[in-house]
């Protein structure tokens, strides 16, 4: 168990906080988004099946929320800079770790200090699980399609891990209401992974376990493995079926783990019921965030104007050739 700190009142998270740590959530988030040349799928994705292959080779929760949240964190800025690639690139150990602290310094100020003091800690084993998955040489990792290298263990992933990131997630959806699609989806590792790291990363606000609030939001989708995603419509239709359904296909998938973190994911997923543990508070914070946040990013998409990019950003930003550029555009009335 990762060491907790004890808040006086645990029940609900800091208004304050919640305001703090908004903008981050939406640019972890975004790694749902962000994708690399050397590897296939999202790096949120990539993030989900690295952490399954961790807890199936046997490696504590704890360790495995504590080095995906660093990345995350990391991530939210340098998105697929991570260290395998800096590290497949030449850049030194130390340098390396040096780059990862900057990225959190710049994102992390609104998080719980046992957080962020976590994830700086954790950042030389980014860098070392990088070096010894042999991507020491900038070719031959980024070729070889680390993901990164930050993934703890390897072994045999369950059936799973490959069907909820092939399962696209429903999206808004109301009883008797048509739906409304939105492109691309997101799929349920990508926000299985999110609710794991928002979870892990809110635990010592509401006095919970970063392992357990991680292993859960990691977790918590089983049953969209062989069910489709039909929103709170589909459970609605669903009826009296619904409750007897999800177990049952939530049990068969549990199956297919090693037997100990079998039983500590089921005991985990009773905890999903209800707000009125720590674990629940930190998972269902981190659940209903992640579902907001996703229909804000759509509605930012569909809402972008060019004076975002160019204003906003600065994307013909100062340098050597500034005059140029600028002459090239007004000439071409953009």
């Amino acid at each position: 168990m990762t060491e907790l700190a004890s808040p006086p009142d645990a029940t609900a998270l800091p208004t304050a906080r919640l305001g703090a740590i908004r903008g981050l959530f939406r640019e972890i988030g975004d790694l749902k988004r962000v994708r690399v040349a050397h590897a296939d799928g999202s790096a949120a994705q990539r993030a989900f099946v690295r952490a399954w292959a961790a807890l199936v080779a046997g490696a504590d929760p704890g360790r495995v929320a504590a080095v995906e949240c660093a990345a995350a964190l990391a991530g939210a800025r340098l998105a697929g800079v991570d260290a395998g690639v800096l590290v497949a690139c030449g850049l030194p150990a130390a340098d390396t770790v040096e780059v990862l602290g900057r990225a959190v310094d710049q994102v992390s100020g609104g998080l719980h200090p046992c957080a962020v003091a976590r994830a700086h800690r954790t950042l030389p084993e980014l860098v070392d699980a990088a070096t010894e998955a042999g991507v020491g040489t900038a070719g031959a990792g980024v070729r070889g399609g680390s993901g990164g290298g930050t993934a703890l263990a390897s072994g045999a992933l369950p059936p799973f891990v490959g069907a909820l990131c092939r399962q696209p997630r429903a999206g808004a959806t109301a009883p008797g209401r048509p739906r409304l699609i939105v492109e691309p989806p997101e799929n349920h590792g990508e926000h299985c992974w999110a609710v794991a790291v928002y979870g892990a990363l809110l635990a010592e606000d509401l006095g919970a376990d970063p392992g357990e609030a991680f292993l859960l939001g990691l977790a918590h989708h089983l049953h969209n493995a062989a069910l489709p995603d039909a929103g709170f419509a589909g459970d609605t239709l669903l009826g009296e079926h619904v409750d007897a359904l999800m177990m049952r296909l939530t049990a068969r998938e549990l199956a297919t783990l090693p037997a100990p973190l079998a039983a500590r994911v089921e005991a985990l997923l009773d905890r999903r019921a209800d707000a009125a543990t720590p674990v629940g508070r930190a998972f269902h914070a981190a659940d209903v965030l992640d579902r907001v946040l996703q229909v804000h990013h759509h509605a930012r998409a569909a809402g972008f104007t060019a004076d975002q990019a160019l204003v906003d950003l600065d994307l013909v930003h100062a340098g050597p050739v500034t005059d140029y550029h600028t002459a090239i555009l007004a000439a071409a009335d953009l």
